[in-house]
């Protein structure tokens, strides 16, 4: 009988000390695996990087920065204050090989003399206003003619030419660069002390997103855009006619030969040279629009959220990119002047070595009430996106 009493009391001892034991192995097993969550956010939040450098001075003297974003894939885009722009982006092809995908300058200078729109930040006004001339609320506003017989890309000296302010962002989704700048009343012509911010943000996920925001104080109008080349086999010394692209729209604007909207009337694509809605080469049926694409699309998603609006493929080296954004309509333009250019590494730029893919509002939208509208008023906010996605297969 003792035997058996001290048998149970050394099982139950047995019992409760194993049951201890898992307890304490749970609280450490939870603990180590906290630990390994905090390393991995470690390991992501070292591989991501913003670097600042000086990227020279302007001619009234002012210091320019150029950051550096990298994330935690290997990514690396570089971006400028001057002119918010956006200088270069570094992606992997199917082999994994990084490849500069835009084209640009190697220096300063190159920004501040380029005529091309590189990389730039487009504003007030994007694409082109009819005779520099708009009403709003009775009044007429008159605007440089800098294109001919319209205005355009915002004026003689527009947002692509003057210096923004740059903060850092950080945080575990990417980095990125807040540029803000206020465009007073009456600078080149518009209404408005219009405060402006352009967000560029390099994600994890492969993404170069660009947020766009402006508050005005009294009523104005815009349309913002980014007017970055791309050549997806990262060599710009190839022209870009076999890249194959799809952009989600059925119906175009007709522009006459200033750029501008013939009748303000949209027409189908379909069985005209300007049918991507499946996936064709840039260079197919190029030669049946005059020296090459510059023709603004109707976007089927109508804009206001965020959806595909174009997807292009370069089979030589695989690189994909789409672009994703809540604006109602895509200028499609194919480089058609670039051989006055010469970019990075002194190389020159030749007719149709790099796209444009410009989501925008529709060119001269202010003389077309039919168009959605560019009006800002005081009170409102200014608010759209457009998301570059890029992967390799």
């Amino acid at each position: 009988m003792f035997k058996c009493e001290n048998l149970l009391k050394r099982g139950t001892m047995v019992y409760f000390y194993k049951l201890f034991l898992t307890f304490v192995l749970c609280i450490l097993s939870a603990a180590l695996l906290n630990c390994i969550k905090k390393s991995s956010k470690l390991e992501v939040h070292s591989k991501m990087s913003i670097y600042k450098e000086a990227f020279g001075k302007t001619t009234d003297g002012e210091e320019i920065d150029l950051f550096t974003l990298t994330n935690s894939n290997g990514l690396r885009a570089k971006v400028t204050n001057y002119g918010a722009i956006w200088v270069s982006l570094e992606v992997p092809d199917r082999d994994g090989k990084n490849g500069d995908i835009t084209l640009g300058y190697d220096n300063l200078d190159g920004y501040i003399s380029d005529t091309a729109y590189l990389g730039a930040t487009v504003g007030r006004y994007a694409c082109g206003i009819a005779n520099g001339k708009f009403q709003l609320n009775g009044i007429e506003y008159t605007l440089a003619l800098n294109a001919g017989e319209k205005h355009a890309h915002g004026g003689i000296k527009g947002f692509n030419k003057v210096v923004w302010k740059g903060e850092e962002v950080k945080d575990d989704k990417g980095v990125g660069i807040k540029f803000t700048y206020l465009s007073k009343d009456g600078e080149e012509g518009y209404p408005g002390n219009l405060s402006v911010t352009v967000s560029y943000t390099l994600t994890n996920d492969d993404e170069f997103k660009i947020s766009y925001e402006a508050e005005t104080d009294k009523p104005a109008i815009i349309n913002l855009t980014n007017h970055s080349y791309f050549n997806l086999t990262g060599d710009a010394s190839l022209d870009i006619l076999g890249h194959e692209l799809t952009i989600n729209a059925d119906n175009f604007i007709p522009l006459d030969n200033i750029g501008l909207p013939q009748t303000g009337e949209k027409e189908s694509v379909k069985g005209t040279p300007l049918d991507f809605t499946q996936s064709e080469e840039i260079g197919a049926r190029i030669n049946n629009v005059g020296v090459g694409y510059d023709h603004c699309y109707v976007l089927n998603t109508g804009g206001g959220l965020l959806n595909l609006a174009a997807k292009v493929y370069e089979p030589k080296r695989g690189r994909v990119m789409e672009i994703y954004t809540t604006e109602p309509g895509l200028v499609f333009y194919t480089g058609n002047f670039l051989e006055v250019v010469r970019g990075k590494g002194g190389r020159a730029y030749h007719k149709h070595h790099g796209f444009c893919l410009e989501t925008q509002h529709f060119p001269d939208s202010p003389n077309h009430p039919e168009f959605p509208s560019v009006i800002l008023n005081p009170g409102e906010k200014y608010n759209h996106i457009t998301v570059h996605k890029f992967y390799a297969k």
